[in-house]
């Protein structure tokens, strides 16, 4: 059986932490904390976990801190969590069986990171990242901010998932300001750090500077596929806040360059046509993404929804428009199979059983 250390790095967060180690303090062997800076009670429900808690001074870089957390650990595996992280039951259950049953020559095990959550607290956001790592080889970190450990190695693609249950709201303004700071300093972005500044200028509303880092990092042939598929859909809706349209069209249809389309923009291009009236195109674009798989292991974001559930209530809205009510009902109808909950669902059935009632 292998032995795991848990890492993690925390700041004021006494609102989540108990929650977090709770979920997982039976599993692992050893527990690792780095506290930057609290001014609450973190250190104190640390310290009623683990002796092992440290102090490191924050420098507005994540992977310095990080690799500080790895530096600690001693088990044959390295796990981390974020403070706002839990480990559900039946993940809990999956990776007690993982403890006994890794092929010890595997280097990175990839759980799925589940991150968005439906009106039922059904996911409907989720992405693969590298979760538990061979402490002997030594990753390393890179990036001051959204940091990555670069896989490599035999690497395992797991279901275990971790849930992100964030409470605190998110400081919009923070990974912009340590990514502006970079630049002050005379830091070159490389294609990874670009793709993530012009979306966070994006998230800030710098709409015209977001276009002119996303158009840089497209030209880029270092990118990754996955980073240039989602910033042609977020230079896409940069072009729409600024009122070009051409721009924002051609900016999805740009992503087929890359791979073969995601149901994610063809959601997108569904949604444009149909803001600009245009059904038949919009229910070409809707019903091409339903008939696309679901591929995490490609290592995307993937918006689950818009594999089946959004499509279908879209379709619904635009055979309505075009005054074709049966087919209209039936996408309803699919789309209540995928959620038979959501409000979108049950207030177009009222709807239908009322045109039924007039007829």
């Amino acid at each position: 059986m292998i032995t795991i250390s848990l890492c993690m790095i925390v700041k004021n967060e006494e609102k989540v932490l108990n929650r977090c180690l709770n979920s997982i303090k039976d599993i692992v062997d050893e527990i690792i904390i780095i506290d930057t800076g609290s001014t609450d009670q973190t250190k104190k429900i640390a310290k009623s976990y683990t002796k092992y808690v440290y102090d490191f001074k924050w420098e507005d870089d994540f992977s310095k801190a990080r690799n500080f957390s790895f530096s600690k650990a001693t088990k044959d595996y390295i796990m981390w969590l974020d403070a706002d992280d839990v480990v559900l039951d039946n993940d809990r259950k999956k990776i007690l069986k993982l403890k006994s049953t890794l092929d010890t020559s595997t280097d990175i095990v990839m759980f799925k990171y589940n991150t968005g959550f439906d009106e039922n607290d059904n996911v409907n956001f989720s992405y693969y990242r590298e979760r538990l790592l061979k402490r002997s080889n030594n990753y390393k970190w890179v990036s001051p901010i959204h940091e990555v450990i670069i896989p490599n190695g035999k690497i395992m693609y797991s279901d275990i998932a971790i849930t992100h249950k964030k409470q605190k709201q998110k400081d919009m303004k923070r990974n912009l300001n340590i990514f502006e700071s970079m630049i002050k300093k005379g830091t070159k972005l490389d294609a990874r750090q670009e793709f993530y500044y012009a979306r966070e200028l994006y998230y800030n509303s710098k709409f015209n500077e977001a276009i002119t880092v996303f158009n840089n990092f497209l030209e880029n042939p270092t990118g990754w596929i996955e980073n240039k598929i989602d910033a042609c859909i977020l230079l896409s809706k940069c072009y729409q806040e600024i009122g070009n349209k051409d721009l924002s069209f051609l900016s999805l249809f740009k992503s087929f360059i890359y791979d073969t389309p995601r149901a994610e923009t063809c959601c997108e291009l569904g949604n444009l046509f149909l803001k600009y009236n245009n059904y038949y195109m919009s229910i070409y674009w809707y019903e091409f993404a339903t008939n696309l798989p679901i591929n995490m292991e490609n290592g995307g974001f993937c918006s689950i929804d818009s594999y089946k559930y959004i499509p279908y209530l879209q379709l619904c809205v635009c055979y309505f428009k075009i005054g074709d009510y049966e087919k209209s009902k039936k996408y309803n109808k699919l789309a209540g199979k995928e959620k038979p909950y959501s409000k979108s669902y049950l207030s177009n059935k009222i709807l239908f059983e009322k045109l039924e009632k007039n007829k």
